[in-house]
């Protein structure tokens, strides 16, 4: 069966204040549902036509930024779909109570009546089923969950929210170590169990304060020895003129599709996604798989001219480059840039426990899909564009994330200056 439905986002207007509540309207047959969205709008930021907040703009109080908010109405547009889908294949049309309920466990609002008597594991496993259907988690995001699910278990797999202590979680993290695993991969796992359990408390399973309180101090976990791999302007414009021989023309299409990243600073899986109809004259428009954000991205002669050598042939679903599977690319990128004499030496440094770690690697081995974007920052940095200019080509919104390139871009500029020092 089918459930005609009619929804809409509206702005509810409150008299001589210049914003007010967003809210999600959902009627079928005599049922109407609405929800907070929990957003205030700027009314002369909202536009009605398409039901999102304009781009480049910031909302109430707080400044929330559009592309949080617009995140947010998608999300709340598939959950509405996927009720409404789960109710068709029952065959059954929901009341408005039935709904209003069914939406909010999914959106995480409640919880399913069998669930608190569940253990620490399957509340676990709740989590990352609302939280991956909330945030429409890639494919990697559950596999990361996935794995510290198992390292919990290994650690204890009769953990429980009733014994669980900051000498637990401590223990935990030692037992990472012996794994072992780097000090920035534990950081980044106790950042994510520390979600875990915030949510937990915000669901009335765990009442204790350590998701604010549990912050270890873990060596080489600050950023300051992160190596932020690229390619030198030099680097860059030699494998852009690369020429391949005949049995390795393969390559020539991975050396498009990176190179088309370092000149626009788009991630992976937006070039993935990316169509002839988001190809304009003088630009390419996209809405970012990551963040939902509306970018603009004016085209150079590099990415004009790699977009036009593939004008004419035809792939599937109509994309406009030749982009192959990301984990196959970065397998290739590797014998690319071994070909193309990418070998400059890499110092990585890193902490495993208490003990600094370091290796050296030519760069071809250190290529990745994401260097392309990094390549496109810090080359931009070094030409002289400015860091909002540039952001608003990326769709960074934190100055923060701009700090490790710009550092870099200091130390070049310093190299630089130190020519003139010869006697």
């Amino acid at each position: 069966m089918y459930i005609d439905k009619n929804t809409i986002f509206l702005v509810d207007k409150e008299k001589d204040k210049p914003d007010g509540k967003l809210r999600y309207r959902i009627r079928w047959g005599k049922n109407i549902v609405a929800f907070n969205v929990g957003f205030r709008i700027d009314l002369d930021k909202w536009s009605k036509d398409t039901q999102r907040c304009k781009n480049n703009t910031t909302h109430g109080k707080k400044k929330i930024s559009a592309s949080v908010i617009n995140r947010a109405i998608n999300h709340f547009e598939q959950i509405s779909d996927d009720v409404f889908n789960s109710f068709d294949i029952a065959g059954t049309t929901p009341s408005a109570d039935e709904f209003r309920s069914a939406f909010n466990i999914a959106n995480g609002k409640e919880v399913s009546k069998d669930i608190k008597a569940k253990g620490f594991f399957d509340i676990f496993d709740e989590f990352v089923k609302t939280m991956g259907f909330q945030n429409a988690w890639t494919n990697a995001t559950y596999t990361k969950f996935s794995a510290i699910r198992k390292h919990l278990y290994a650690f204890d797999e009769k953990l429980s929210f009733e014994e669980l202590s900051e000498r637990v979680l401590q223990l935990f993290v030692q037992y990472q170590m012996s794994v072992p695993l780097k000090n920035t991969t534990i950081a980044k796992n106790i950042g994510f169990v520390r979600w875990f359990i915030r949510w937990a408390y915000n669901h009335d399973y765990y009442n204790g304060k350590l998701h604010d309180t549990f912050k270890p101090k873990l060596k080489g976990t600050d950023g300051n020895s992160k190596e932020v791999i690229h390619l030198t302007w030099d680097e860059l414009i030699d494998l852009y003129n690369f020429q391949f021989t005949e049995n390795k023309m393969h390559l020539d299409r991975v050396r498009d599709v990176f190179c088309f990243c370092c000149f626009t600073g788009l991630r992976y899986s937006d070039v993935a996604k990316l169509k002839r109809s988001d190809v304009k004259a003088k630009s390419i428009s996209v809405v970012t798989q990551k963040t939902v954000d509306t970018l603009k991205i004016e085209l150079n002669d590099y990415s004009h001219a790699i977009l036009n050598k593939y004008i004419d042939i035809p792939f599937p679903q109509d994309k406009a480059l030749p982009v192959i599977s990301n984990q196959r690319m970065n397998d290739e990128l590797k014998d690319m840039g071994e070909l193309v004499g990418l070998d400059e030496p890499q110092r990585i440094v890193y902490f495993m426990g208490n003990e600094r770690v370091e290796e050296v690697y030519p760069k071809y081995a250190l290529l990745t899909t994401h260097c392309g974007r990094r390549t496109f920052i810090v080359n931009a940095l070094y030409l002289g564009i400015s860091a909002e200019t540039i952001m608003k080509w990326t769709g960074h919104s934190d100055y923060k994330a701009m700090k490790p390139y710009i550092k870099i871009v200091d130390e070049l500029k310093e190299q630089e200056m130190s020519k003139f020092n010869r006697k």
